[in-house]
């Protein structure tokens, strides 16, 4: 009699898990986007004292946060677990987004404005490594995508509190709806988010690990997935992401992250003036910043398909260099109706050319290491996140549209380069006991270390 084969773990079974991840991330991208939607608001508030180079000073202080939250929450949540880290999280960006709302000056404000950026710069690799790992197999990369596409809904969703509140409210308030994740999200989180089931076994719940194992349809963890535990622990999984196979990679990935958050930050914040700056209306250039954001959804969407079948470094290679295509049409003076749709396909390979650098780590970093590695390809990837609107407001600053659209190109073109030497160095980077067959996300199937005949 043949044996009944399991199920198969499927986007239904693991539903909950996903969509209470959509939702964190969501409130991440409405907290990071609120800020500039308020923008004009703050500065023509005479009491807080805020100027046009006070505004960038503190949007630095908030990516800085978002920078250590980053390289800080991807390494504890390794041991502490991903729920409280969640938590956390949630807590910390709400919090700092209260403190902003009673702010009676411009620096009590962008301390608010750091405690918040250290609570979404941890949220980001904690929600990318639950979903890497209760993903269905050979889904990874489209689930990744179906959660990235929160954080452009969170960011739509913020233009349009700050546009429906901010004119007859006051900004303070559209700062009290940053309140809300913490009221909704973590009840949420706390009652429905499973821990990871190496992260429980580590902690010697076992039978917790193998009952949630069970429950979502993973294979049982086993020591070799479960993190080392304290202060070695931490330094142990740091170091791990140099070991054998990872010694370039990972510096790789970091580069390919650096220039894709360049280029998202750096777009995102000076795109409306570049195209002022190119000879459209005021109107028309703010429209574009909503237009490449819905680009954004689309993106995520399709790059996650079409990363299932060919694998995530090769589809965030082509779109990087889609991007710098993209981005050297936008040089040209583009009819308006033709300049809009550049713009929408632009923002389709631009969001989605990042996001596939995450949705590559889990090929490059194993279950124990697999937060840590996101922790710190966000994390370093975040001064791609400071540099992008500086360098931007440095270009902008010197008159030149077209140059600030050949740097966002040539950005992108460095981000290709990065993340298509990932397979060939971890091919050749192995560690030489071990034969290496190299996954195809590099492709979707896992990869496997065979013994050495």
């Amino acid at each position: 009699m043949n044996a009944v084969p399991p199920p198969e773990r499927t986007f239904r079974s693991v539903a909950p898990v996903i969509a209470l991840c959509w939702l964190v991330v969501f409130f991440d991208g409405m907290d990071v986007n609120i800020y500039g939607a308020v923008m004009p608001h703050l500065i023509d508030d005479p009491d807080l004292g805020f100027t046009t180079s006070t505004a960038g000073t503190i949007g630095s202080w908030t990516t800085f946060g978002m920078l250590v939250g980053a390289l800080g929450c991807g390494t504890f949540t390794d041991w502490a677990g991903r729920k409280p880290m969640v938590t956390g999280s949630v807590v910390l960006f709400s919090l700092g987004s209260a403190l902003c709302a009673l702010a009676p000056s411009a620096a009590v404000f962008g301390a608010g404005r750091f405690v918040s950026g250290l609570g979404l710069g941890g949220l980001m690799p904690i929600g990318l490594a639950i979903v890497a790992e209760f993903a269905p197999p050979r889904r990874a990369a489209l689930a990744t995508g179906l959660m990235m596409t929160s954080y452009h809904a969170g960011g739509m969703a913020a233009t349009g509190l700050g546009l429906a509140l901010g004119p007859d409210h006051g900004w303070r308030v559209v700062f009290w709806t940053g309140v809300i994740p913490a009221l909704v999200a973590v009840p949420l989180v706390l009652k429905w988010l499973p821990e990871s089931p190496g992260v429980l076994l580590a902690k010697g719940r076992t039978r917790e690990a193998e009952a949630v194992a069970a429950r979502y349809l993973l294979p049982d963890p086993t020591a070799a997935e479960a993190p080392e535990a304290g202060a070695k622990g931490r330094f142990s999984a740091v170091a791990a992401l140099f070991g054998p196979g990872r010694r370039l990679a990972t510096p790789l990935m970091w580069i390919a992250s650096f220039a894709g958050l360049l280029l998202v930050y750096g777009v995102s914040t000076w795109l409306p003036e570049l195209m002022r700056a190119s000879g459209y209306s005021l109107s028309s250039s703010v429209t574009f910043l909503m237009v490449i954001n819905a680009g954004g959804i689309v993106g995520m969407l399709v790059a996650g398909r079409t990363a299932d079948r060919f694998g995530a470094v090769k589809v965030s290679a082509v779109w990087f260099l889609l991007t710098a295509c993209g981005a050297f049409l936008l040089k040209a003076q583009l009819p308006l109706g033709v300049a809009y749709a550049v713009v929408f396909v632009t923002g389709i390979w631009l969001f989605s050319a990042q996001v596939m650098v995450y949705a590559a780590a889990p090929s490059v970093y194993p279950p124990a290491q697999r937060a840590t590695g996101l922790g710190w390809v966000t994390g370093v990837g975040r001064t791609g996140a400071v540099v992008g609107p500086w360098l931007g407001g440095a270009v902008v600053a010197g008159g030149n549209a077209s140059l600030g659209f050949t740097t966002f190109a040539v950005a992108a073109v460095l981000g290709a380069v990065a993340i298509s030497l990932v397979p060939l160095v971890r091919r050749n980077d192995s560690d030489p006991g071990t034969v290496r067959a190299v996954p195809h996300v590099l492709g979707h199937r896992e990869g496997k270390i065979l013994p050495k005949h």
